[in-house]
């Protein structure tokens, strides 16, 4: 009998672990850990994973947590977890790395979906020029009014500032937002920013 893919999950709220346990099981073997610093004392002896991490910490939050990985050379797909309205932080993190993130709440599909898509990136195979080239592809399709549109998606802004900023209405923007989220394919925020960031698109920080 194969393993069960593993899974770890990082975060001091004792709710939102017992929470991701119930959820992930039996589907995965998960092992929590209550803070950051307990999870890098033993990361470089763990298993091969993804990761599960809380943007929001005492000591060392999620987006250190994700450098200090990277100094030392350890790969773990990780899923940020973001509480809503932190596009921005969700951002800077998947442009360290990070493969996806999940706003609080969240429905057990929507992580399940989540950690199916990291787990493609624990595999050698994975082939990021292609991913690459179907995210230009896809881009190239938006007008100019939908690229402004996307840009400000991406950087975390709402759809009235949006609208504000373009001196359009924010029923404007919306339209143009649902185009942009079908000519992208992207069925979700998350998706959306991961498939402009793997076509190059500039983020500000």
């Amino acid at each position: 009998m194969d393993a069960l893919p593993r899974v770890y999950v990082v975060d001091d709220d004792e709710q939102m672990r017992r929470l991701l346990s119930r959820q992930l099981q039996p589907d995965y073997e998960v092992t929590c850990f209550e803070t950051a610093r307990n999870f890098l004392d033993v990361a470089s002896a763990l298993s091969s994973g993804c990761l599960i991490l809380d943007v929001h910490m005492p000591e060392i939050n999620g987006l250190d947590v994700q450098r200090r990985l990277a100094e030392r050379n350890l790969h773990f797909p990780t899923i940020m977890i973001t509480g809503l309205g932190e596009v921005g932080i969700a951002v800077q993190a998947m442009k360290a790395g990070a493969i996806d993130f999940v706003e609080k709440p969240f429905r057990r599909d929507t992580i399940l979906e989540s950690l199916r898509l990291a787990q493609h990136h624990l595999e050698p195979a994975v082939t990021a020029s292609e991913n690459t080239e179907v995210a230009k592809a896809r881009l190239a399709m938006l007008s100019a009014r939908e690229m402004q549109v996307l840009d400000g998606l991406v950087a975390g802004l709402p759809n009235k500032t949006i609208a504000y900023d373009l001196g359009l209405s924010p029923r404007t923007v919306e339209m143009h937002r649902a185009n942009v989220m079908r000519k992208m394919e992207a069925n979700s925020l998350s998706a959306l920013v991961r498939t402009a960031l793997a076509a190059g698109i500039h983020v500000k920080s």
